[in-house]
């Protein structure tokens, strides 16, 4: 079989190759790169189609090996292999527990410091640690967004000099 008839046999069957794409992959993408995948090695192995044979069966089997070395090959990308010694402790569940104490102590005192705060202050300080962004907590009290700034600025200012007993007023080494 020349090239040419081999090439008109393809053409023939490609409708047929796309359905079954389609039908492996579910993507119409993917599948376009399996059909496209499967007539160029269908095409560069040409010399192996027994004439006397299936041409479909031989274009499909062609298209089901490919979709499925490309699975496993994606799969083993995919994989995370996990190669250390201690895979003992990756396995094991803990059943460990934290000191709420010490949590509920500095809660507490969290708490202190910001109703020791002046209520604008407070306020917008909290709306901003609750996530509403400047503009909106400068529509909520009807005041410019710089004003608001500033009194977050002053709310997190005192917070921090309240709260550097606990070590959070640690500043950064100079040059780092």
């Amino acid at each position: 079989m020349t090239a040419i008839e081999f090439s008109q046999k393809l053409v023939e069957q490609k409708q047929s190759l796309k359905s079954y794409a389609l039908f492996l992959t579910r993507n119409s993408d993917d599948s376009d790169d399996l059909l496209q995948e499967t007539l160029l090695k269908a095409f560069s192995n040409r010399t192996r189609f027994a004439p006397e044979t299936n041409f479909k069966g031989w274009l499909f089997t062609i298209m089901k090996n490919t979709f499925i070395n490309n699975y496993r090959r994606m799969v083993k990308r995919n994989t995370f292999l996990d190669s250390t010694d201690n895979s003992y402790y990756l396995d094991s569940v803990s059943h460990s527990t934290g000191n709420d104490g010490e949590n509920s102590f500095l809660a507490a005192e969290i708490e202190k410091a910001l109703v020791q705060l002046p209520f604008e202050l407070r306020e917008s300080f909290l709306m901003n640690f609750r996530g509403y962004k400047y503009q909106e907590i400068a529509d909520f009290f009807q005041i410019p967004i710089g004003t608001v700034k500033t009194r977050i600025h002053l709310a997190r200012k005192i917070l921090k000099k309240k709260l550097s007993v606990h070590g959070w007023n640690q500043e950064e080494p100079a040059g780092v």
